[in-house]
């Protein structure tokens, strides 16, 4: 008796493991920009799983030390024009690569320029960071952005 209960406490354990691990190898997540050219904390965005299947990526809170000139996305083209920048959806769709901690499909908007880039979200360093990456048409003319998982 004692020893099922032993070895069914271990699955269990084990099984709560895996699943924490597999969660943070995940983009689903509150994660911290960084301004590419000071290298400091710009905002907080969280990406979260549509009901459909797809990602959703929003800016909970600006983090820069100076507010923006331009609260708004008046640069955007789509339904996003004039839009407040903080409460904005920046990430639409993406999808999870068959058998790879890769997700790829979706589209990213740089709320400074008000252009959408096709998306790749890999989670590395056992799920702290999530490399972003923005592009037009193929993967290797674009930008990479490391993001920090805050939860």
């Amino acid at each position: 008796m004692i020893k099922t209960a032993l070895t069914l406490t271990m699955t269990l354990s084990a099984g709560l493991l895996s699943l924490a691990a597999h969660a943070q190898m995940s983009p689903v997540g509150l994660w911290r920009s960084i301004d590419d050219a000071t290298q400091q904390p710009k905002a907080e965005i969280r990406i979260t799983q549509k009901a459909g299947g797809g990602l959703s990526g929003v800016v909970e809170r600006s983090l820069a030390t100076t507010p923006s000139p331009e609260p708004n996305c008046n640069l955007c083209t789509d339904d996003r024009k004039g839009q407040p920048k903080i409460g904005m959806e920046i990430i639409r769709g993406g999808q999870q690569s068959d058998g790879k901690a890769v997700w790829e499909g979706g589209k990213i908007l740089d709320p400074e320029n008000g252009k959408n880039y096709s998306l790749r979200l890999t989670p590395i360093d056992g799920g702290k960071k999530l490399e972003v990456r923005g592009f037009i048409g193929a993967p290797l003319l674009g930008r990479t952005q490391t993001w920090i998982r805050v939860q």
